[in-house]
Protein backbone atom coordinates (compact mmCIF):
# COMPACT_ATOMS: atom_id res chain seq x y z
CA UNK A 1 0.00 0.00 0.00
CA UNK A 2 1.41 3.37 -1.04
CA UNK A 3 2.45 5.71 1.76
CA UNK A 4 1.37 9.24 0.91
CA UNK A 5 3.23 12.36 1.98
CA UNK A 6 1.39 15.28 3.58
CA UNK A 7 1.17 17.29 0.36
CA UNK A 8 -0.11 14.22 -1.51
CA UNK A 9 -3.36 13.93 0.49
CA UNK A 10 -5.62 15.11 -2.39
CA UNK A 11 -3.97 12.48 -4.59
CA UNK A 12 -4.54 9.82 -1.92
CA UNK A 13 -8.26 10.56 -1.93
CA UNK A 14 -8.60 10.21 -5.70
CA UNK A 15 -6.51 7.05 -5.96
CA UNK A 16 -8.34 5.64 -2.94
CA UNK A 17 -11.71 6.15 -4.63
CA UNK A 18 -10.48 4.44 -7.80
CA UNK A 19 -9.24 1.48 -5.76
CA UNK A 20 -12.55 1.28 -3.89
CA UNK A 21 -14.47 1.14 -7.17
CA UNK A 22 -12.29 -1.68 -8.49
CA UNK A 23 -12.61 -3.57 -5.20
CA UNK A 24 -16.39 -3.22 -5.49
CA UNK A 25 -16.25 -4.60 -9.03
CA UNK A 26 -14.23 -7.61 -7.88
CA UNK A 27 -16.84 -8.41 -5.25
CA UNK A 28 -19.70 -7.91 -7.73
CA UNK A 29 -18.49 -8.71 -11.27
CA UNK A 30 -21.75 -7.44 -12.77
CA UNK A 31 -20.94 -3.89 -11.62
CA UNK A 32 -19.42 -1.82 -14.43
CA UNK A 33 -17.19 0.80 -12.84
CA UNK A 34 -14.14 0.68 -15.12
CA UNK A 35 -15.05 3.86 -17.00
CA UNK A 36 -15.47 5.85 -13.80
CA UNK A 37 -12.29 4.33 -12.32
CA UNK A 38 -10.35 5.19 -15.49
CA UNK A 39 -11.53 8.81 -15.23
CA UNK A 40 -10.28 8.92 -11.65
CA UNK A 41 -6.94 7.43 -12.79
CA UNK A 42 -6.59 10.16 -15.39
CA UNK A 43 -7.43 12.84 -12.84
CA UNK A 44 -4.89 11.35 -10.40
CA UNK A 45 -2.21 11.30 -13.09
CA UNK A 46 -2.79 14.97 -13.89
CA UNK A 47 -2.69 15.92 -10.21
CA UNK A 48 0.50 13.91 -9.68
CA UNK A 49 2.15 15.83 -12.52
CA UNK A 50 1.04 19.15 -11.04
CA UNK A 51 2.26 18.27 -7.55
CA UNK A 52 5.73 17.21 -8.72
CA UNK A 53 6.30 19.90 -11.35
CA UNK A 54 6.90 22.62 -8.81
CA UNK A 55 8.12 20.93 -5.65
CA UNK A 56 9.40 23.35 -3.01
CA UNK A 57 12.74 22.53 -1.34
CA UNK A 58 10.90 21.37 1.79
CA UNK A 59 8.70 19.02 -0.22
CA UNK A 60 11.82 17.70 -1.94
CA UNK A 61 13.15 16.88 1.53
CA UNK A 62 10.00 14.90 2.23
CA UNK A 63 10.29 12.99 -1.05
CA UNK A 64 14.00 12.31 -0.47
CA UNK A 65 13.11 10.75 2.89
CA UNK A 66 10.17 8.70 1.63
CA UNK A 67 10.42 5.25 3.27
CA UNK A 68 9.55 3.48 0.02
CA UNK A 69 12.37 5.01 -2.01
CA UNK A 70 14.85 2.38 -3.19
CA UNK A 71 17.83 2.21 -0.84
CA UNK A 72 21.47 1.22 -1.26
CA UNK A 73 20.79 -2.51 -1.01
CA UNK A 74 18.14 -2.24 -3.74
CA UNK A 75 20.54 -0.46 -6.10
CA UNK A 76 23.37 -2.91 -5.45
CA UNK A 77 21.13 -5.94 -5.99
CA UNK A 78 19.73 -4.58 -9.27
CA UNK A 79 22.72 -2.79 -10.81
CA UNK A 80 25.80 -4.82 -9.92
CA UNK A 81 26.83 -8.38 -10.72
CA UNK A 82 28.96 -10.68 -8.57
CA UNK A 83 28.62 -8.42 -5.52
CA UNK A 84 30.82 -9.72 -2.70
CA UNK A 85 30.21 -7.86 0.58
CA UNK A 86 33.21 -6.98 2.75
CA UNK A 87 32.75 -6.24 6.44
CA UNK A 88 34.55 -4.63 9.34
CA UNK A 89 37.11 -1.87 9.84
CA UNK A 90 39.82 -4.28 11.14
CA UNK A 91 39.94 -2.17 14.27
CA UNK A 92 36.69 -2.10 16.26
CA UNK A 93 33.62 -3.57 14.57
CA UNK A 94 31.44 -3.77 11.49
CA UNK A 95 28.92 -0.95 11.00
CA UNK A 96 25.63 -2.13 9.42
CA UNK A 97 24.85 1.47 8.36
CA UNK A 98 27.65 1.23 5.77
CA UNK A 99 27.73 -1.58 3.25
CA UNK A 100 30.27 -2.22 0.54
CA UNK A 101 32.22 -4.74 -1.43
CA UNK A 102 33.60 -5.87 -4.76
CA UNK A 103 31.24 -6.05 -7.72
CA UNK A 104 30.95 -5.66 -11.48
CA UNK A 105 29.23 -2.77 -13.23
CA UNK A 106 28.39 -3.67 -16.81
CA UNK A 107 31.23 -6.19 -16.68
CA UNK A 108 33.77 -3.75 -15.20
CA UNK A 109 35.17 -4.65 -11.75
CA UNK A 110 34.48 -1.88 -9.20
CA UNK A 111 34.29 -1.23 -5.48
CA UNK A 112 30.85 -0.08 -4.33
CA UNK A 113 30.20 1.55 -0.94
CA UNK A 114 27.00 3.09 0.41
CA UNK A 115 24.79 4.06 3.32
CA UNK A 116 21.91 1.69 4.01
CA UNK A 117 18.85 2.92 5.94
CA UNK A 118 16.83 -0.30 6.01
CA UNK A 119 13.29 -0.84 4.74
CA UNK A 120 11.29 -1.90 7.81
CA UNK A 121 11.36 -1.23 11.53
CA UNK A 122 13.75 -4.07 12.36
CA UNK A 123 16.25 -3.33 9.59
CA UNK A 124 16.11 0.44 10.19
CA UNK A 125 17.08 -0.07 13.81
CA UNK A 126 19.80 -2.53 12.80
CA UNK A 127 21.14 -0.10 10.18
CA UNK A 128 20.82 2.84 12.60
CA UNK A 129 18.69 4.65 9.98
CA UNK A 130 21.76 5.06 7.75
CA UNK A 131 23.71 7.06 10.34
CA UNK A 132 27.24 5.70 10.28
CA UNK A 133 29.54 5.39 13.28
CA UNK A 134 33.35 5.81 13.10
CA UNK A 135 33.84 2.14 12.25
CA UNK A 136 31.61 2.64 9.21
CA UNK A 137 33.84 5.38 7.83
CA UNK A 138 36.95 3.37 8.67
CA UNK A 139 35.47 0.41 6.82
CA UNK A 140 34.91 2.69 3.82
CA UNK A 141 38.55 3.85 4.03
CA UNK A 142 39.71 0.22 4.07
CA UNK A 143 37.64 -0.59 0.99
CA UNK A 144 38.85 2.52 -0.84
CA UNK A 145 42.44 1.55 -0.02
CA UNK A 146 41.81 -1.89 -1.50
CA UNK A 147 40.28 -0.38 -4.64
CA UNK A 148 43.26 1.95 -5.04
CA UNK A 149 45.68 -0.96 -4.67
CA UNK A 150 43.99 -2.98 -7.39
CA UNK A 151 43.06 -0.11 -9.71
CA UNK A 152 39.29 -0.41 -9.28
CA UNK A 153 36.92 2.56 -9.75
CA UNK A 154 35.03 3.42 -6.56
CA UNK A 155 31.27 4.02 -6.61
CA UNK A 156 29.51 5.47 -3.56
CA UNK A 157 25.76 5.65 -2.96
CA UNK A 158 24.90 8.37 -0.45
CA UNK A 159 21.74 8.23 1.66
CA UNK A 160 22.17 9.43 5.22
CA UNK A 161 20.68 12.08 7.53
CA UNK A 162 24.25 12.51 8.80
CA UNK A 163 26.86 10.72 10.86
CA UNK A 164 25.66 9.26 14.15
CA UNK A 165 26.14 11.86 16.93
CA UNK A 166 26.00 9.45 19.90
CA UNK A 167 28.38 9.40 22.86
CA UNK A 168 30.09 6.17 21.82
CA UNK A 169 30.70 7.43 18.31
CA UNK A 170 32.28 10.62 19.63
CA UNK A 171 34.46 8.62 22.03
CA UNK A 172 35.73 6.52 19.12
CA UNK A 173 36.67 9.57 17.05
CA UNK A 174 33.70 10.33 14.81
CA UNK A 175 35.00 13.65 13.45
CA UNK A 176 38.48 12.20 12.82
CA UNK A 177 36.99 9.21 10.97
CA UNK A 178 34.90 11.49 8.76
CA UNK A 179 37.92 13.69 8.03
CA UNK A 180 40.09 10.66 7.18
CA UNK A 181 37.41 9.29 4.85
CA UNK A 182 37.14 12.65 3.07
CA UNK A 183 40.93 12.78 2.82
CA UNK A 184 41.01 9.27 1.38
CA UNK A 185 38.46 10.29 -1.28
CA UNK A 186 40.79 13.10 -2.35
CA UNK A 187 43.91 10.90 -2.38
CA UNK A 188 42.59 8.05 -4.53
CA UNK A 189 44.37 7.41 -7.82
CA UNK A 190 41.28 5.70 -9.26
CA UNK A 191 38.01 7.29 -10.45
CA UNK A 192 35.52 8.03 -7.70
CA UNK A 193 31.86 8.47 -8.67
CA UNK A 194 29.09 9.28 -6.21
CA UNK A 195 25.31 9.36 -6.45
CA UNK A 196 23.08 10.96 -3.81
CA UNK A 197 20.08 8.62 -3.91
CA UNK A 198 18.10 10.18 -1.05
CA UNK A 199 19.49 12.35 1.73
CA UNK A 200 23.01 13.74 1.63
CA UNK A 201 23.39 14.96 5.17
CA UNK A 202 26.37 16.91 6.52
CA UNK A 203 29.89 15.51 6.81
CA UNK A 204 28.46 12.02 6.90
CA UNK A 205 27.67 12.44 3.21
CA UNK A 206 30.77 14.46 2.26
CA UNK A 207 32.96 11.61 3.56
CA UNK A 208 31.63 9.44 0.70
CA UNK A 209 30.86 12.08 -1.92
CA UNK A 210 34.14 13.97 -2.37
CA UNK A 211 34.22 12.49 -5.84
CA UNK A 212 35.29 13.19 -9.43
CA UNK A 213 31.63 13.11 -10.43
CA UNK A 214 28.73 13.78 -8.07
CA UNK A 215 25.27 12.97 -9.41
CA UNK A 216 21.98 13.51 -7.60
CA UNK A 217 18.61 11.97 -8.16
CA UNK A 218 16.13 14.66 -9.15
CA UNK A 219 14.35 14.73 -5.78
CA UNK A 220 17.34 14.05 -3.53
CA UNK A 221 18.90 16.64 -1.20
CA UNK A 222 22.47 17.44 -0.15
CA UNK A 223 23.24 19.89 2.62
CA UNK A 224 25.56 20.77 5.49
CA UNK A 225 22.66 20.35 7.95
CA UNK A 226 19.05 19.22 7.94
CA UNK A 227 16.38 21.92 7.57
CA UNK A 228 15.07 21.06 11.04
CA UNK A 229 18.54 21.40 12.56
CA UNK A 230 19.17 24.67 10.75
CA UNK A 231 15.84 26.11 11.90
CA UNK A 232 16.52 25.04 15.48
CA UNK A 233 19.88 26.82 15.48
CA UNK A 234 18.89 30.00 13.62
CA UNK A 235 15.35 30.55 14.90
CA UNK A 236 15.14 28.19 17.91
CA UNK A 237 12.14 26.69 16.14
CA UNK A 238 12.29 23.40 14.19
CA UNK A 239 8.86 24.30 12.81
CA UNK A 240 10.56 26.76 10.47
CA UNK A 241 12.18 23.91 8.54
CA UNK A 242 10.32 25.05 5.42
CA UNK A 243 12.11 28.42 5.49
CA UNK A 244 15.43 26.77 6.28
CA UNK A 245 15.10 24.40 3.31
CA UNK A 246 14.66 27.40 1.01
CA UNK A 247 17.73 29.14 2.44
CA UNK A 248 20.01 26.09 2.38
CA UNK A 249 19.79 25.61 -1.43
CA UNK A 250 19.88 21.87 -0.96
CA UNK A 251 18.08 20.63 -4.08
CA UNK A 252 19.76 19.00 -7.06
CA UNK A 253 18.91 22.04 -9.20
CA UNK A 254 20.46 24.46 -6.70
CA UNK A 255 23.62 22.39 -6.32
CA UNK A 256 24.00 21.88 -10.04
CA UNK A 257 23.94 25.66 -10.48
CA UNK A 258 26.62 26.01 -7.79
CA UNK A 259 28.85 23.35 -9.32
CA UNK A 260 28.56 20.92 -6.38
CA UNK A 261 26.41 18.47 -8.36
CA UNK A 262 27.68 17.51 -11.82
CA UNK A 263 24.63 15.63 -13.04
CA UNK A 264 20.93 15.41 -12.21
CA UNK A 265 19.38 11.97 -12.73
CA UNK A 266 15.66 12.22 -13.63
CA UNK A 267 13.17 10.34 -11.47
CA UNK A 268 9.90 8.74 -12.58
CA UNK A 269 6.79 10.89 -12.26
CA UNK A 270 5.87 11.00 -8.59
CA UNK A 271 9.38 10.16 -7.37
CA UNK A 272 11.60 7.08 -7.24
CA UNK A 273 9.26 5.37 -4.76
CA UNK A 274 6.49 5.20 -7.38
CA UNK A 275 8.62 3.29 -9.89
CA UNK A 276 11.79 1.95 -8.23
CA UNK A 277 12.79 -0.11 -11.28
CA UNK A 278 12.83 2.95 -13.53
CA UNK A 279 14.81 4.96 -10.97
CA UNK A 280 17.36 2.17 -10.57
CA UNK A 281 17.75 1.87 -14.34
CA UNK A 282 18.42 5.62 -14.61
CA UNK A 283 21.08 5.42 -11.88
CA UNK A 284 22.70 2.43 -13.57
CA UNK A 285 22.94 4.26 -16.90
CA UNK A 286 24.37 7.34 -15.20
CA UNK A 287 26.98 5.30 -13.33
CA UNK A 288 28.12 3.51 -16.46
CA UNK A 289 28.43 6.83 -18.31
CA UNK A 290 30.35 8.59 -15.53
CA UNK A 291 32.78 5.72 -14.97
CA UNK A 292 33.35 5.46 -18.72
CA UNK A 293 34.07 9.20 -18.95
CA UNK A 294 36.88 8.82 -16.40
CA UNK A 295 38.28 5.52 -17.60
CA UNK A 296 40.86 6.99 -19.99
CA UNK A 297 42.49 9.22 -17.35
CA UNK A 298 45.68 8.13 -15.60
CA UNK A 299 45.88 7.84 -11.82
CA UNK A 300 47.66 11.18 -11.30
CA UNK A 301 45.25 12.87 -13.73
CA UNK A 302 42.11 11.58 -12.03
CA UNK A 303 43.48 12.56 -8.61
CA UNK A 304 44.51 16.05 -9.75
CA UNK A 305 41.15 16.64 -11.46
CA UNK A 306 39.27 15.67 -8.30
CA UNK A 307 41.33 17.99 -6.12
CA UNK A 308 40.92 20.86 -8.58
CA UNK A 309 37.16 20.32 -8.66
CA UNK A 310 36.95 21.02 -4.94
CA UNK A 311 39.40 23.91 -5.01
CA UNK A 312 37.12 25.52 -7.60
CA UNK A 313 33.94 25.18 -5.54
CA UNK A 314 32.42 28.53 -4.73
CA UNK A 315 33.50 30.17 -7.95
CA UNK A 316 30.27 29.24 -9.80
CA UNK A 317 26.78 30.56 -9.21
CA UNK A 318 27.67 33.07 -6.50
CA UNK A 319 25.75 35.81 -8.26
CA UNK A 320 22.58 33.72 -8.34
Amino acid sequence: MTQYLEFEKPLAEIEGKANELRAMARENPETDVEKEAAQLDEKASELLTQLYEGLTPWRKCQVARHPERPHCQDYIDAIFDEYTPLAGDRNFADDPAVMGGLARLDGRPVMVIGHEKGNDTKSRIERNFGMARPEGYRKAIRLMDMADRFGLPVITLVDTPGAYPGKGAEERGQSEAIARSTEKCLDLNVPLVSVVIGEGGSGGAVAFATANRVAMLEHSIYSVISPEGCASILWKDAGKANEAAEALRLTAENLNELGVCDRIIPEPKGGAHRDPDAAITSVRNALIGMVEDLSEMSGPEVRAARRQKYLNLGSKGLAA
